[in-house]
């Protein structure tokens, strides 16, 4: 006879994948955090589990993977350092995320009380010595006790969903884009991506402005009209067409459909999976690159933002925080 199944055998599995992607939700800063090792050479790690502990004393923790290279340094430090990345310190974030022998010398850094490298530039530091180190499953948490803090009024960083979060470039690019623009999006259903058919082919969502769904002729009024009610994440695209045939200004954010249960309310919408896009139906060349990028990083889980032209412009790589 069968044992009877106990309340904890009844459990399900525990998702860690999806574990770390809800984790992925919640918008945080982008760290520095450095120290100097007992030969006299500094060492640091990219890091965005770090927050505020107490204000008497002031405290503040790290949490350090046992399985990072940096553990056993950091775990007998009695002094370290938290830098608060400012929005155009991408490449500091992407080398101290990386395996380089040599970060300390591609970045500018300084000393302040403790000895321990603060990032020049950073829109906040906090010089610490070790309050203390708990053990807390497959990590160890380093409070620290703050005995430096500088703060500027530069932007921070930020990081969520895989991606850095530049919190003015949005607003700058639809200030900047003028009554001539077209803002789009580029939206993940769970079974694919959003396109829209039309009379010149296959297209994204896409209206004259963002905002308000009550304008039928913005984003926002678009996606009401066609009965999707999306979560807009980041901007992912800036870009100008010169081919005189349009709006000058394309601005392209990338989101995710909200599952409601309800029926679409217009028979154009096309969900596609990522390796089925039709892309000799895109009505726009600039749109099929576009969207030929999304499909490589989207692989890759790794999301950069493009501004430039439809002919030519630049891609920040983005470099994953530990």
């Amino acid at each position: 006879m069968a044992e009877p199944m106990t309340a904890q055998s009844a459990q399900p599995a525990f998702d860690i994948a999806e574990f770390r992607r809800a984790l992925g939700a919640f918008v945080t800063g982008v760290t520095v955090v450095t120290t100097i090792q007992p030969d006299g050479s500094p060492r640091g790690f990219t890091a965005n589990s770090f927050t505020s502990v107490s204000l008497d004393p002031p405290l503040i923790l790290v949490c350090i993977a046992k399985t990072a290279s940096s553990y056993a340094v950091f775990s007998q430090t009695g002094r370290f350092a938290v830098s608060v990345l400012a929005e155009d310190q991408q490449q500091v974030s992407g080398v101290f995320a990386s395996k380089a022998a040599d970060k300390f010398a591609q970045v500018p850094w300084s000393a302040r009380k403790t000895g321990a490298p603060v990032m020049d530039g950073a829109a906040a530091s906090f010089d610490c010595t070790t309050h203390e180190v708990v053990d807390a499953g497959d990590h160890i948490i380093l409070i620290g006790r703050v005995v430096d803090v500088v703060q500027t009024s530069s932007t921070p960083l930020g990081y969520c969903r895989g991606a850095y979060v530049n919190f003015s470039l949005s607003q700058d690019a639809l200030a900047a884009a003028g009554v001539r623009a077209k803002v789009g999006a580029i939206l993940e259903h769970r079974d694919g991506l959003v396109l829209i058919d039309t009379p010149e082919g296959v297209a994204l969502p896409t209206g004259v402005k963002l905002e308000p769904a009550s304008d039928a002729a913005s984003l926002r009024g678009v996606l009401a009209k066609l009965g999707l009610r999306a979560h807009l994440d980041f901007l992912f695209a800036v870009f100008e067409d010169g081919s005189g045939k349009g709006p000058s200004e394309h601005i392209y954010y990338r989101g995710r459909v909200i599952h409601n249960g309800s029926p679409w309310l217009d028979s154009s919408i096309r969900i596609v999976p990522l390796s089925q896009i039709p892309w000799d139906e895109l009505s726009d060349d600039a749109v099929r690159s576009m969207l030929e990028r999304y499909v490589r990083e989207r692989k890759q889980d790794a999301f950069g933002i493009y501004v430039g032209d439809s002919e030519a412009g630049t891609v920040q790589p983005l470099a994953l925080a530990h």
